[in-house]
């Protein structure tokens, strides 16, 4: 990232050459460079690997600059962004089929593949041809196996986020790999990434967020929230379930604490929780950590604010200078106070993320920068998509407000925001700021890593802060209630933003006792680092994948993989009957009574063709909050035409009305409704 003198971002792109970078070829067993062919409807590509060797865990990269490759395949793996959608398209495949066609090259065989949103989908269709390979087995049957081992983890809150293409592109570039690596037609290949379209609709987009789902045995969001909106975006794809029961769950995301935290605040974790601490489960970390005092706390504070200041004044001809046209210009140096309030703002530049909030009412902000007493500088960076011609025009706003002549020493922009920008940033701030419009911030994760250092969050109750926030750990903007849209909701939220800052955020910074610490600001940083930072940290997270996810994914890949996939054969048995004799299924009279405390509730089940013990009736009621209230109904001997009556009973503490017989499939080794969405409901009336 660079910036002309008004503001507007150029996006550079310098030569990165692999030789310079920590890491080796992959070679075979005889020592030569590892090549693999690679072969779409438009020729073959020929992918080379990397591989770089992160603490315990080996990292391969794919590349498509092979010398044999033509250079329109040579620049797939270029760069991230720019292009057309072919070009997308050609990197998922690369990263898909070719990331999973590295691992057999490689003798690995893993349990679990966890697909990091919809763009790595395409290699379930790879590890189910590997599984055709190596048991002689049709793709359905192969694919059946290899759900059950995949996880797919959403990260996108609006439909809008999802890759789409076209049945013609995706024909075009998928053709040869159905029909002679898959052994089947392209057809099949399309219906795995289409919503519920008319199968005649040959114009349906082809979605890598559908083919992603429709390939995973377990699917979940990155937030309690965004779990919820999960379930609401997926919802389509089972019809007539209840939008609570689409099977999205969630693991909230973390951070690698120990990445994030500087040298002073490093050394208080490590004298109240030890050098381990986590490698853990944490479970004394948060009695430890309140142990800490206040000296101690501000002193590590002050010292992660100075560094920070100090970084910013050594940085700033490097990063925040504009590149004209024949001259470099460059802002005059902040000349940053380390005594006082620093604020945080480093995001990615996008209008859903509203990085131009705080700018709402330009002056209000200058004041409350400005003030004699209670003074605050600000600190604001990030990058806007290439093409997003939107978030680049908000980085132009900010540029305008720093070249305030009232605004020197009070705000700056570190341009070219990247890792090493961002470490310096969350070690130093005391608040950070996120104005996303709830709910599109799926999670959200630059504000846990201030937390480790001690500094505060003012955010939207979104993503992650939805669940963290609380009176005594940080601030809340807007209402989480709210139903306006646009321009009102901005203005409600960035009142609520100015008046918190200026209510409650300042005077609690600024209120010192005699030896000068805040203890109240002081008492909410302890409590910010004891309760959230083991609530938040990766470990946390990878425990809850390994214990959700993983090890059940690995256990129920094993058993279909076993007898050469004899329980997927019979579960794709299961479905086609199912496919086949559901349209016959009905429910037929209900019958309710009262019996003291108890209703006893009957209904009658027309199965058609199918066998009782493939379906599961079931009593069904909405609560307020949170799960259905379900029951199952046992089913009694079949009547003279075929009938069997369901029965069960309930508490009587809620009128019978509420409640509504249904049938769902039941298959002791399926993921109900992942592996069969069928439903039928007791019609009334």
């Amino acid at each position: 990232q660079a910036l002309t003198p008004p503001g507007q971002q150029v996006a550079l792109y310098p030569i990165t050459d692999p030789a310079q970078l920590p890491l080796r070829p992959v070679t075979d067993s005889n020592g030569d460079r590892l090549r693999l062919p690679f072969q779409i409807s438009t020729g073959r590509i020929w992918l080379r690997a990397w591989q770089a060797t992160v603490g315990r865990t080996t990292l391969y990269l794919l590349d498509t600059n092979d010398p044999d490759n033509p250079a329109d395949i040579r620049c797939i793996t270029t760069q991230l962004y720019g292009g057309d959608a072919e070009l997308r398209l050609r990197q998922e495949l690369v990263l898909g089929i070719g990331g999973w066609r590295l691992l057999r090259m490689l003798g690995l065989r893993p349990d679990v593949c966890h697909l990091n949103e919809g763009h790595a989908a395409f290699a379930a269709l790879e590890r189910a041809r590997g599984l055709m390979e190596d048991l002689g087995i049709p793709f359905m049957q192969a694919l059946t196996i290899a759900r059950a081992g995949t996880v797919f983890t959403t990260h996108t809150a609006v439909p809008a986020g999802f890759d789409r293409f076209t049945p013609l592109m995706i024909t075009s570039h998928l053709s040869f790999y159905a029909a002679s690596e898959l052994h089947i037609d392209i057809a099949d290949v399309l219906a795995l990434g289409r919503g519920n379209a008319p199968a005649q609709d040959a114009e349906a987009p082809f979605n890598m967020a559908y083919l992603a789902l429709r390939v995973s045995g377990a699917v979940n969001g990155v937030s309690r929230l965004h779990g919820q909106v999960s379930r609401a975006l997926f919802n389509p794809l089972f019809p007539r379930w209840p939008q609570v029961q689409v099977p999205v769950g969630h693991v909230t995301n973390g951070v690698h604490m120990p990445t994030w935290d500087s040298a002073a605040a490093d050394a208080l974790w490590t004298t109240a929780t030890g050098k381990d601490r986590w490698r853990g489960t944490h479970d004394t970390v948060e009695r430890d950590v309140r142990t800490l005092s206040s000296h101690d706390l501000w002193r590590c504070r002050c010292l992660s604010r100075a560094a920070l200041i100090d970084f910013i004044t050594a940085s700033h001809r490097a990063h925040a200078c504009f590149h004209g046209e024949r001259r470099a210009q460059c802002l005059p140096p902040p000349g940053f106070d380390p005594g006082i309030l620093t604020i945080g703002f480093a995001r990615r530049f996008a209008t859903y993320k509203r990085p131009n909030l705080l700018l709402h009412d330009p002056d209000r902000l200058a004041r409350l920068l400005c003030s004699a007493d209670r003074p605050v500088q600000l600190v604001v960076a990030g990058k806007a998509h290439p093409q997003d011609m939107a978030g680049q025009a908000l980085i132009a706003q900010w540029i305008a407000f720093i070249q305030r002549p009232d605004m020197h020493g009070r705000v700056t922009f570190m341009v070219d925001h990247d890792m090493s920008i961002a470490r310096q940033l969350v070690e130093g701030v005391d608040l950070w700021v996120n104005t996303p419009l709830r709910p599109w911030e799926a999670c959200g994760t630059s504000g846990m890593k201030v937390l480790v250092n001690g500094g505060l969050n003012i955010s939207e109750r979104d993503g992650w802060w939805a669940e963290a926030c609380a009176p005594d750990v940080g601030w809340a903007i807007g209402d989480d209630t709210a139903t306006t849209t646009g321009p009102e909701r901005d203005a409600q939220d960035a009142e609520s933003l100015y008046a918190t800052l200026e209510n409650a955020v300042l005077p609690l910074f600024y209120q010192r006792d005699a030896a000068g610490i805040p203890q109240q600001w002081v008492a909410m940083m302890r409590e910010s680092m004891a309760r959230l930072t083991p609530r938040f940290s990766a470990s946390r997270t990878v425990r809850d994948y390994t214990q959700g996810y993983y090890l059940p994914a690995a256990t129920a890949y094993r058993a279909r993989l076993a007898d050469n996939g004899a329980k997927a054969a019979a579960i794709g048995q299961w479905q086609q009957k199912l496919d086949a004799g559901w349209p016959a299924l009905r429910l037929g009279r209900m019958q309710a009574t009262q019996a003291g405390d108890v209703w006893r509730v009957t209904v009658e089940l027309h199965p058609g063709p199918l066998a009782p013990d493939m379906v599961a009736v079931q009593l069904y009621a909405d609560q307020p909050d949170g799960a259905p209230a379900i029951f199952p109904m046992a089913a009694g001997p079949a009547g003279t035409e075929g009938q069997i009556t369901c029965s069960v009973e309930i508490p009587a503490t809620r009128p019978i009305s509420d409640y509504t017989p249904r049938v769902i499939p039941c298959h002791p080794d399926a993921a109900i409704p992942l592996e069969a969405a069928h439903i039928t409901w007791l019609e009334r009336g």
